[in-house]
């Protein structure tokens, strides 16, 4: 499970505040969305068990509470906390005595980068047992309502290991006329069997005890009585109360069991090849699923596509297309192992699952198949017909629980062959990539992220009133892998819910700073406005971390502006407050936006250090009004009164400009100026004519 998407629920035992607050801007910075609490006594840590948290972090030693009797505490209560020992020396033995007490790991002071790396291993760990744990009270409710359908089945089913009955339903009793089923249990099934079939029954169990999967026995059974029946017996592996066992299903022979079989044969045909069916397949994949999760048996699926399909169906016609396709089953059959699950999976697309190997292993023997079909020339009608295939490979492992996934996976890799006559194996790295090709808007941002492709964008703020900086607005923008741009209000949604919130604010401040370190260096007078996230304004590192970033930058600290908006600032008023102090200290400047939708805007802004406020846009909208103006104007005196610059956005036109400067707005900004660009090219001195 992806860590990123959730909240981490921190403990953390550190007397010192600062220092806790250090470690939890570690797992800020490294993108993880994190809820903490500080451990001071043992009657806080008792309370804080109640809830249900994921990590310890323990200083070397408290004074308030010593490390060894939270883990005791943890252990007492049996609550699953994974726990990191940190210790002031590298030291073996106070390593090993910190893990035989109870931490999951104990690693030196001050190695942050190890300390992350071993957190989030451990959360990982910790999701695969919460899983493991959800997923056997799956069970236990799934075998309640198995045992409920095994009672009344119509079909006469018992479980045998080692030879003996343990479990046999009502009609397993009553096709053998007996009355409990105590009578059978311990008993043999061979007693259940004529005397002519014994020698013949032993043989099938024995070899049967070294197959797998499903098998079957015809023969003749005696019931209790002495009388006897012809009998079907079907057989497959199975567990009873967590033993491994062998499933009997038995139906008394009919007329038309062959009839049945028949029918059984073909629903699970392909009529056209005679191969196994898109259905049968992949109740197979399933089946090797299981095997691979529960024995590590690999299994590898090559998805097998015939390409230029529909330009040969209009060559050759459709009872062309089929006799093409049955000479193509025919060198399947003949290249792969007999082992081997062939399907036809789809019109132009086979499925070959080859057990007991792995993509790499069957790699050299599909590309001998690809050459194989390339140079086969395919009789149709007297006709002569070529193609060539396309192959996606994917593996079945034991951390692969879903079957569809690999068939996913192989597919995708089979589209990504445009040209055709070629083999591509999955790669796990590309799962990013292939998620974000498919839409999903978190893949899209983790993959901007790690490839640093995320784009900046800059529009310009100019000055009604002859200020001599040059003002430029930092807009973010994401290009899906299709190369389309991205809404912002999208992504930065998904963004936040996933806790990413603070990682994107801090890629584009450093980005922003390293072009404007640039862009100032050639003698330009520039200030960005940089927004910041409700994730950010709750961030308490990040003022200790901009003002180091500043300092490498060697930029002056007043260049930037830290933009959030009205509604951000309103929810998170204490904390906003706590940050426009804190960039003052700086000598950093803050704007807020979209202000004045609120029922007391000026309530807000009476709390909060800024420079700039920027109005809502909707204050900009249908300035032909007079209501409209006068509102505007309104706003704009209040502001102006608290000494606050003012920035109007979305202008439109040419005609509104005379309103906003008789309005006395400082700034403006909007697409009649410019919008935005990839660079920092906006003409100031324009204006000033």
């Amino acid at each position: 499970m992806a860590i990123e998407k959730k909240t981490i629920r921190l403990l953390i035992l550190e007397d010192s505040q600062n220092e806790a607050e250090r470690l939890v801007s570690l797992f800020r910075n490294a993108g993880h969305a994190t809820r903490v609490h500080r451990l001071t006594s043992s009657d806080d840590l008792a309370e804080t068990l109640q809830q249900t948290w994921d990590l310890l972090i323990c200083a070397p030693s408290s004074e308030h509470l010593d490390p060894s009797e939270a883990i005791t505490a943890i252990r007492r209560q049996a609550k699953d906390i994974p726990v990191i020992q940190l210790i002031e020396d590298n030291d073996s033995e106070i390593i090993t005595e910190a893990l035989l007490f109870g931490a999951q790991d104990a690693l030196p002071q001050g190695e942050d980068e190890r300390l992350v790396l071993v957190a989030k291993r451990e959360l990982a760990n910790l999701e695969e047992r919460r899983a493991r744990r959800a997923a056997e009270v799956a069970l236990r409710e799934a075998e309640k309502r198995c045992q409920l359908l095994l009672e009344s089945s119509v079909d006469a089913i018992t479980y045998v290991h080692d030879g003996m009955h343990i479990y046999a339903n009502r009609a397993y009793l009553e096709l053998f006329r007996y009355e409990d089923g105590e009578e059978l249990e311990g008993m043999p099934m061979i007693d259940l069997i004529a005397s002519a079939d014994h020698g013949a029954f032993k043989d099938f169990l024995k070899n049967y005890q070294s197959a797998e999967g499903h098998a079957e026995l015809n023969c003749q059974g005696v019931r209790a009585d002495g009388s006897s029946f012809a009998a079907q017996m079907s057989f497959s592996p199975a567990t009873y109360d967590g033993e491994p066992c062998i499933q009997v299903v038995i139906r008394a022979e009919t007329s038309n069991a062959e009839l049945e079989e028949k029918l059984r044969e073909i629903s699970s045909q392909d009529l056209v090849t005679g191969l196994f069916n898109r259905n049968h397949f992949l109740e197979l994949m399933d089946n090797a699923a299981e095997r691979a999760v529960s024995t590590g048996q690999p299994s590898t699926l090559a998805y097998i596509r015939v390409d230029r399909y529909a330009g040969m169906q209009g060559e050759i016609g459709l009872a062309g297309i089929d006799l093409l396709l049955t000479d193509l089953t025919g060198l399947l059959r003949a290249h792969f192992p007999a082992e081997t699950q062939l399907a036809r999976f789809g019109d132009d697309v086979f499925a070959a699952l080859l057990p007991g190997q792995t993509p790499e292993q069957c790699e050299a023997s599909l590309t001998t198949l690809l050459k194989k079909v390339e140079g086969h020339l395919f009789d149709v009608s007297g006709r002569t017909a070529q193609t060539t295939l396309s192959i996606g490979v994917a593996g079945l492992s034991e951390k692969t629980a879903k079957a569809q996934e690999v068939i996913d996976r192989a597919h995708r890799c089979a589209d990504e062959l445009s040209d055709g006559n070629a083999i591509k194996l999955f790669n796990p790295a590309d799962e990013l990539a292939a998620a974000a090709n498919r839409g999903n808007l978190l893949a899209m941002v983790q993959q901007a992220l790690e490839n640093n492709s995320f784009r900046l964008l800059f529009q310009p703020i100019i000055s009604l009133r002859g200020d001599a900086h040059e003002h430029y607005e930092v807009l973010l923008r994401l290009l899906s892998p299709q190369g389309e741009e991205v809404p912002p209000t999208q992504f930065l949604a998904a963004a936040k819910d996933a806790g990413l919130g603070e990682k994107i604010d801090r890629w584009v401040i450093l980005n922003s700073i390293k072009l404007l370190a640039d862009h100032r260096s050639k003698g330009h007078n520039t200030r960005l406005f940089v927004h910041l996230s409700s994730s950010s304004l709750q961030d308490q590192t990040l003022l200790p971390w901009l003002s180091v970033a500043l300092k490498a930058a060697r930029l002056p600290s007043d260049s930037l502006v830290f933009q959030f908006s009205e509604p951000d600032a309103i929810a998170y008023l204490k904390q906003a407050k706590a940050l426009t102090q804190g960039l003052a200290e700086l000598h950093c400047k803050a704007a807020l936006s979209q202000f004045g939708c609120a029922l007391n805007p000026f309530n807000t802004l009476k709390h909060l250090q800024v420079d700039f406020v920027k109005v809502d846009g909707s204050f900009s909208q249908d300035l032909t009004s007079a209501d409209n103006q006068e509102a505007l104007k309104t706003l704009l005196s209040s502001l102006h009164a608290q000494a606050k610059l003012t920035i109007v956005p979305f202008v439109e036109s040419a005609s509104v400009l005379a309103t906003l400067w008789q309005a006395g707005v400082n700034f403006i900004q909007g697409y009649y100026l410019q919008g935005p660009s990839q660079s920092m090219d906006y003409d100031f001195s324009a204006g000033d004519e």
